[in-house]
């Protein structure tokens, strides 16, 4: 299994379904910036959409690719957002934070018409939780927060650079890592964790995801939310909303 080849096929898939004029979700990871060079080609040849970064190494790439870029606080809608995923399930609920911008993530995801995961085939699970939920929170709420969260998984680990100092996300707060292993009732744990204090955002997506590209063993299996596709053709593109600078 070849992991790599994998997410470039999902990215590529994705990236086919954008059209000329579109605003475009740009999401974080290694399988999203797959989907961004894609797209940075294909500007280069004549595509005219508009991109919105989700985290900070997402916009330096899209800018290295000349991709034209607007701020989100800019964009009240937009067409589609492409992302990666830490894992999703056959119900389109997905866990996303792994490289910490799972907030900024969901803000884009939540304002546009369709959201696509885009995964290699290990990311696929029947039952979210083997991979850690992470969790953001404000460092006035550190050790309260911690408590709570301790309360809910005991295990909870503080997420940390290599250097050993704290993660710091672009909203200049902490990442809590809860190793929580299955999780069955993941609407019942966003509830609960949404009533702590001081945390502003989880992994957790359990409705934005209208569709998953998995790609496995050369091919890619699909994924659809029937109601997107009712939503979109109801819709017309965001970027009419917008002058191109």
């Amino acid at each position: 299994m070849d992991i790599e080849a994998e997410k470039k096929r999902a990215a590529l898939q994705a990236v086919a379904l954008i059209e000329d004029g579109m605003l475009v979700g740009l999401g974080a990871g290694s399988t999203a910036e797959y989907a961004i060079h894609e797209i940075g080609s294909r500007v280069a040849t004549g595509l005219r959409i508009t991109g919105v970064a989700t985290f900070r190494r997402t916009r330096a790439l899209a800018e290295r690719l000349s991709i034209p870029l607007l701020e989100m606080e800019d964009v009240p809608r937009l067409d589609l957002t492409i992302d990666g995923a830490d894992e999703v399930d056959l119900g389109l609920r997905a866990i996303k934070g792994g490289s910490g911008a799972m907030l900024r993530e969901k803000i884009v995801a939540s304002a546009s018409d369709r959201m696509i995961v885009i995964a290699d085939s290990s990311k696929l699970v029947s039952v979210l939780g083997r991979f850690s939920l992470p969790v953001e929170v404000l460092p006035f709420a550190c050790a309260s927060a911690r408590r709570q969260l301790e309360e809910i998984c005991p295990h909870v680990e503080q997420r940390r650079t290599k250097s050993g100092a704290p993660f710091i996300t672009d909203q200049k707060a902490y990442i809590f890592d809860l190793p929580l292993g299955q999780i069955e009732d993941p609407s019942a744990l966003a509830r609960q964790l949404g009533s702590i204090p001081g945390l502003i955002g989880h992994g957790l997506f359990l409705n934005e995801v209208t569709m998953a590209i998995i790609a496995q063993c050369g091919a890619t299996r699909i994924i659809d939310r029937p109601e997107a596709a009712a939503r979109k053709s109801c819709r017309g593109h965001s970027s009419r909303l917008f002058r191109r600078r």
